[in-house]
């Protein structure tokens, strides 16, 4: 092939065997991919891998947009809505902007279709004084709190809280 063919844009192997030393993405960084959505590969086997982020979100239809960080349930006019009860045991969980693995990720826009994390870290819009390791639960109107002793259940706690908060007014946490 020569020293030219690293950068050929498509080069096609007529065989189902194909070795590299390594992928080399010749562009800039984050705009390389491996297959498209229309020419999609079904397994990936691999040693590893890592993400730039830390939570797990899948796509839900919700009712109207929604900020980063707003707590959401499950009902409402579509499949999530914001809280606006107190220790809310629908609870999803909170609108993410960046998660390390999205399910369901052609669903929608993210106008109509937010990334709801339903694990890992994510920043909550929290309001109240708020201790590192405090369970978080729903708070109304889209935000969470810290739990008061004995009230956070699996049922209706968002999660923990990874950093002290000091202030009474509404900040991501």
């Amino acid at each position: 092939i020569g020293d030219t063919a690293a950068y050929y844009s498509n080069v096609f192997a007529n065989t189902y065997n194909v070795g590299t030393g390594g992928i080399v993405n010749l562009g800039a960084n984050a705009t390389g991919n491996i297959g498209s959505s229309t020419g999609y590969f079904n397994k990936v086997f691999a040693q590893s891998t890592s993400a730039l982020y830390a939570d797990l979100a899948e796509v839900y239809q919700s009712d109207t947009h929604y900020n980063p960080g707003t707590v959401v349930i499950f009902g409402g006019t579509a499949e999530v809505t914001v809280t606006d009860t107190e220790s809310d045991t629908r609870v999803a969980g909170a609108v993410s902007t960046d998660p390390a693995y999205l399910m369901n990720g052609e669903a929608g826009s993210d106008e109509t279709h937010p990334a709801i994390a339903l694990s890992g870290r994510v920043k909550v819009r929290t309001v109240g004084k708020v201790q590192k390791g405090d369970r978080l639960v729903s708070a109304g109107n889209g935000l969470a709190r810290a739990a008061k002793s004995g009230e956070a259940t699996p049922f209706n706690t968002i999660g923990r809280a990874l950093e002290h908060k000091d202030i009474e007014n509404e900040q991501l946490l």
